[in-house]
């Protein structure tokens, strides 16, 4: 049995929120990179430029690459053979608390959807449990701003909607998005489980390394043929037109029942922040 302190945990998450929210990983910024050299429509140009030159800016100055600096989602992969040292819960929370506070980073949290009265602290955080065999204990934290959570959409599909009521699905929710998510956008797509776990998975993906096809081959040609489909809507960056509206698509999918179809997607914006730490 492997034993972790939960101050240790505190210490990677808020090191983790400070972090995610000020550097873009690099498979986001290459996919940015190899779309502006592959646009031609002049705006299009224009504004993945600047896109790029804010990700520097915010690189250089170790200050938010958005102003919304989100809701922070907490991804734990833990093993059966670990045990924490304390309230794991209140740790991930206290972490949130510190660096949220330390990185001087906007509090977007409300104590309840309906009275709004901000927590101050942007705690609660979201976590999400994966448990897995061996010890391994990692952490990976996602800010997830909500210009494009608030476009993200479910729908339980029937199961005569078929593979080609998946596709339709998809594309219509980038395209009822518009600009509104700030493309270039990511688009996880949840396949399968039940309502809550088609969202849960569809969030999930967008955890993957941009542009990472999925491993099975059959969804790793629907990622590449909804990416296709996606771009060819031209959106483009900021709503302005261009050959990028997305600059990946990702899928996860599970087995469900023989009566349903559950099909969420869950968009973020060029600022897919996710940063991982193992303990």
């Amino acid at each position: 049995m492997r034993e972790i302190q939960a101050e240790r945990i505190t210490e990677v998450v808020k090191r983790l929120c400070i972090s995610a929210n000020n550097h873009l990983p690099e498979d986001v910024k290459h996919c940015i990179e190899r779309s502006y050299e592959m646009e031609n429509w002049p705006q299009a140009r224009e504004i993945l430029e600047r896109i790029m030159e804010n990700y520097q800016i915010a690189d250089r100055e170790d200050c938010p690459v958005c102003q919304d600096t989100g809701v922070a989602c907490v991804f734990i992969k833990m093993g059966q053979e670990v045990h924490v040292q304390g309230d794991l819960n209140e740790a991930i929370h206290e972490g949130v608390r510190q660096g949220y506070a330390q990185g001087y980073l906007r509090k977007s949290v409300v104590r309840d959807p309906l009275d709004r009265v901000n927590t101050g602290d942007n705690t609660p955080a979201m976590i999400y449990f994966d448990i897995v065999p061996g010890d391994i204990f990692e952490i990976t934290v996602a800010p997830k701003g909500f210009g494009s959570e608030n476009m993200s959409q479910i729908k339980m599909l029937k199961p005569s909607d078929g593979l080609q009521g998946v596709k339709d699905f998809v594309v219509k929710v980038v395209e009822e998005a518009g600009p509104n998510p700030c493309p270039p956008i990511v688009v996880g797509v949840g396949v399968g489980g039940t309502f809550d776990k088609a969202a849960y998975l569809a969030k999930k993906a967008l955890m993957r390394h941009a542009g990472e096809p999925n491993p099975v081959p059959f969804y790793a040609e629907l990622e590449k043929e909804l990416l296709e489909k996606i771009n060819a809507l031209g959106i483009g960056p900021q709503g302005f037109g261009g050959k990028t509206t997305a600059l990946a698509v990702h899928i996860e999918q599970c087995p469900t029942h023989i009566a349903g179809l559950p099909v969420a997607v869950n968009i973020n914006c060029h600022v897919t922040r996710h940063q991982t730490e193992v303990l």
